[in-house]
């Protein structure tokens, strides 16, 4: 993480230090949301970057905002801390129809601002300074920032990079007296992996026999491939004193900006949770609860429409990258919207070739390193944009790599 750091610095931004905590000195804003803001400066840039869905928030949702923001006069006010009673509710039937998961709307789920707040509240709650937590690697960046604003340790395990599915003999050769938890992102951001149910199984057996907790972020759940299935660990009986399991609305919905997701998680635990939540947020925001109920309530064919697009999109990406097959190699998502793509240049970081992609040729990656030690030598490619932003984009890459960019 050193290397982004030094590059973000490089291109221009600077940080104080003096009389600033240790816990936030040891952090710093993810390069998925630092690409863009450099872009901006760029000018005319096309993203693969950031993971925002290119479609609408569905109309009957707005339109259910809208009446309710117009008839409602409490609209404007905070909801309970834990959320609406109503939408607590219409997550435990989801939950229990979906998942046969038998979750109480009133001790076992809480409404957050969006996964990124239950993920961050995870994390606060169980891990003390010096506890270690696995994160297999490739990982989602803002994971590695939770846990050290926790002043814990991160434990990077890396995944096999000829599938992106986990190393079960890596993960339990990791665990010592030290370590706390696991967090798994299922199915993966950033790779696009979905997990076998063997591997998750057996980690779920790792976890139980150590007494490890899992953090489990469930955002992109719904987005498997080619007839597929997500296997969560969310159900699994003998996590349930030790499973923290985050959702989002974010993306099944398109509703990155609503700002909405939940937890789920033992009564025991959720109490502990919700004082972070009342510290940094009191509630999630009204409308966008009502937004989520809305979701939940509606038709589900939006999803079904938004899982299609992004099947196709898939396929393209994939396809623009078999035409540079020598420049870069990958594997096929399963899942998510990501893939990781290792570019064929020795001797150049990723932090390194992703800048030069941006200013050169305009085109937003995000560098492999953001995502722990196994993501170097690649960058991120997100195809949640539109089919003509993706050939865009990997138009002006052609051109860009057809001009020998690094050449010695």
């Amino acid at each position: 993480m050193e290397l982004i750091r030094s590059a973000l610095v490089a291109s221009g931004k600077t940080y104080r230090t003096e009389g600033i905590s240790r816990r936030v000195r040891q952090i710093t804003i993810s390069a998925i949301k630092e690409m863009p803001l450099i872009a901006s400066r760029v000018g005319g840039c096309v993203s693969l970057g950031q993971g925002i869905p290119s479609f609408p928030t569905p109309s009957h949702i707005v339109d259910a905002v809208c009446r309710f923001l117009k008839n409602n006069p409490d609209s404007g006010k905070y909801t309970l801390g834990p959320g609406m009673p109503e939408l607590r509710s219409a997550i435990s039937r989801y939950l229990h129809e979906q998942r046969g998961i038998v979750a109480d709307p009133d001790g076992e789920i809480g409404i957050t601002v969006g996964a990124m707040e239950a993920l961050s509240a995870a994390v606060l709650t169980v891990v003390d300074r010096g506890d270690e937590v696995i994160l297999p690697s490739p990982n989602y960046a803002s994971h590695i920032e939770q846990v050290l604003l926790a002043e814990g340790v991160p434990v990077f395990v890396p995944l096999r990079e000829e599938d992106w599915q986990l190393d079960i003999d890596a993960i339990r050769a990791a665990v010592n007296s030290r370590t706390k938890a696991i967090v798994l992102c299922n199915p993966h951001n950033p790779t696009g992996a979905s997990f076998a149910e063997r591997d998750l199984r057996e980690l779920a057996r790792i976890a139980a026999e150590h007494d490890l907790f899992v953090i489990s972020d469930e955002t992109y759940d719904f987005l498997v491939y080619d007839h597929g299935k997500c296997f969560s660990l969310s159900g699994m009986p003998e996590l349930k004193e030790r499973m923290i399991a985050t959702f989002s609305f974010s993306k099944k919905y398109a509703m990155t900006g609503w700002r909405v997701g939940y937890v789920f998680a033992s009564e025991g635990i959720l109490d502990q949770m919700m004082k972070i939540h009342d510290a940094t947020a009191i509630c999630a925001p009204t409308l966008s609860q009502y937004a989520a109920l809305a979701a939940l309530d509606g038709t589900q064919d939006c999803v079904d429409d938004i899982r299609s697009a992004l099947a196709s999109r898939r396929d393209l990406a994939c396809s623009r990258l078999d035409a540079l097959a020598d420049f870069f190699g990958y594997v096929k998502p399963r899942g998510a919207y990501y893939l990781m793509a290792r570019y064929r240049v020795r001797g150049v970081d990723s932090m390194t070739f992703a800048l030069r992609l941006l200013r050169e040729a305009r085109v937003i990656t995000i560098p492999g390193a953001a995502f722990g030690p196994a993501g170097e030598n690649h960058v991120r490619i997100s195809f949640g944009g539109t089919e003509e932003e993706i050939n865009e984009a990997f138009d002006r890459m052609e051109r860009w790599l057809a001009n020998n960019p690094f050449r010695t």
